[in-house]
C-alpha cells in the first residue's frame, strides 16, 4: 500500500508532502501518546494521532514513520507543518475520529502488525 492509497481510504487532505505520496506504508500505529507509539511502531508506518505539538515530528522521526495523519479534524501549526517538509514527511489530515480511521485504514488492507 502507498501514502497515495492511504490518503484515498481515508478521504484525507494532504497538508505536507504531497510528493511523497507514492512512499510505500507497511502497518499503521493508532495513538496519542508517544511513549506507545514507540514502543509498538514499526518502520514504513502511518501514525495516526490527535496530538499537535513537536514530540509527534520528532517521534515520527525517530522510526522511520512514513505518514503523519491527524484525526478529529486537527490541524497542526505551521511550526510543525514546516519541520515536517524539513524532514521530508507526508502530514495529512481528516475529520474522521481515530477509531473510524484506523478501521477504514484496515479494512482497505494496512495491518497493525503484532506485538
Amino acid at each position: 500500500m502507498t501514502a497515495r492509497d492511504v490518503q484515498e481510504a481515508l478521504g484525507a487532505r494532504v497538508m505536507v508532502g504531497e510528493e511523497f505520496l507514492d512512499r510505500e506504508v507497511r502497518s499503521a500505529c493508532g495513538s496519542d501518546m508517544m511513549s506507545d507509539v514507540l514502543a509498538f511502531s514499526k518502520d514504513h508506518s502511518v501514525l495516526l494521532t490527535g496530538l499537535c505539538n513537536p514530540q509527534v515530528i520528532r517521534t515520527a522521526e525517530m522510526l522511520d514513520i512514513v505518514c503523519l495523519i491527524f484525526v478529529r479534524g486537527k490541524k497542526p501549526d505551521d511550526t510543525l507543518l514546516e519541520m515536517a517538509r524539513e524532514r521530508g514527511l507526508i502530514v495529512m489530515e481528516t475529520g474522521h475520529r481515530m477509531f473510524s480511521a484506523c478501521g477504514m485504514l484496515y479494512k482497505a488492507g494496512l495491518g497493525g502488525g503484532a506485538v
